[in-house]
């Protein structure tokens, strides 16, 4: 059962993100989120505050649940964790390079991962937003992705 809830938090932590991402980021915390589209110079930006506010429930929910012995809580607490390190892979390292890691890819899921989130910041503003999802993104970017592949095997 707790493998149960730590995959399902998982998952349903980036129906969470997506929405918190399309509704508070580019909402009232746009404040918070703009250095992220509109870059400014420096290595940290206002927008890792969300790290931080993210990491919240994380920690409360391992500590409660190791300080009462609530395991579902904990795997709560763990699915949620182990979506922060995916997010921060996927987004922090591999898309934007803010570190030197994982720079190159030939897996198709992770090139259209790249596509999807560069397609979303095209758009400088709050508004009119596309592919807000992290690791689940509209699909044409996938078939998109295998197509330019296959093309520049063939070439």
């Amino acid at each position: 059962m707790t493998a149960l809830v730590f995959i399902g938090t998982f998952v349903f932590m980036e129906f969470v993100a997506w929405a918190t991402h399309k509704y508070v980021m580019h909402g009232f915390l746009w404040s918070l989120h703009k250095d992220h589209h509109v870059k400014e110079p420096g290595f940290f930006e206002k927008n890792d505050a969300f790290f931080l506010i993210f990491a919240v429930p994380s920690m409360l929910s391992i500590m409660f649940g190791t300080f009462y012995g609530w395991e579902l809580l904990n795997a709560a607490g763990f699915g949620i964790l182990a979506y922060g390190i995916a997010y921060f892979l996927v987004h922090e390292v591999f898309i934007h390079q803010r570190f030197k890691w994982l720079r190159n890819s030939n897996i198709t899921y992770l090139k259209a991962a790249r596509r999807a989130h560069k397609m979303h910041h095209k758009h400088l503003t709050k508004h009119d937003g596309e592919s807000f999802g992290m690791l689940l993104f509209p699909f044409k970017y996938f078939l998109e992705e295998r197509k330019r592949m296959k093309q520049s095997k063939t070439s």
